[in-house]
């Protein structure tokens, strides 16, 4: 039934738009195996209503040491992890950051994206490592102590990050 009212929509729409329809159908699919694959894992996935204060206990916690010169230099509020690509924080990278990530203790922990005000639990989320992340972009993983985050972004080359409070 709905796939019948699918196929009205795209036989309405000109040839020129079925290759943006094609693209999100794509995005849609892939967001289904990203969470199928931890929904698998046994990872519960909640939505946080703190988000406003858990963003800013980021910033405050894994760039404390970058002053507002500095993170206005690098692009901060663009990227929050090129206090990571600029090497501004040190911390471990690539394959490095991949292991390290996968040995944490990972409980539960949190989940937010840039340029998006959501935040996600993830909980009972021991089996996740960081390949299972590989499809996504600009997202930053933390623990609840604000211990640790681990960064995958929409760049090759930059990253993956991990940082860990001393």
């Amino acid at each position: 039934m709905i796939r019948d009212k699918i196929d009205k929509i795209l036989d309405c729409l000109p040839k020129e738009e079925l290759e943006n329809v094609y693209w999100l159908i794509v995005f849609i699919q892939e967001d289904y195996i990203f969470k199928q694959n931890l929904r698998e894992k046994g990872v519960i996935i909640e939505l946080v209503n703190e988000e406003e204060r858990i963003i800013d206990l980021w910033d405050k916690t894994f760039a404390q040491n970058i002053s507002e010169e500095l993170k206005e230099e690098i692009y901060y509020e663009q990227f929050k992890w090129h206090i990571f690509s600029y090497e501004k924080q040190e911390c471990l990278k690539k394959e490095v950051a991949r292991k390290a990530f996968d040995t944490l203790s990972k409980e539960d922990f949190y989940v937010m994206y840039q340029g998006s005000p959501i935040i996600s639990l993830y909980t009972n989320a021991n089996e996740v490592i960081s390949r299972d992340f590989d499809t996504q972009q600009d997202i930053y993983i933390f623990d609840k102590n604000f211990t640790w985050t681990y960064v995958h972004t929409h760049e090759s080359m930059c990253g993956p990050y991990l940082y860990k409070i001393n």
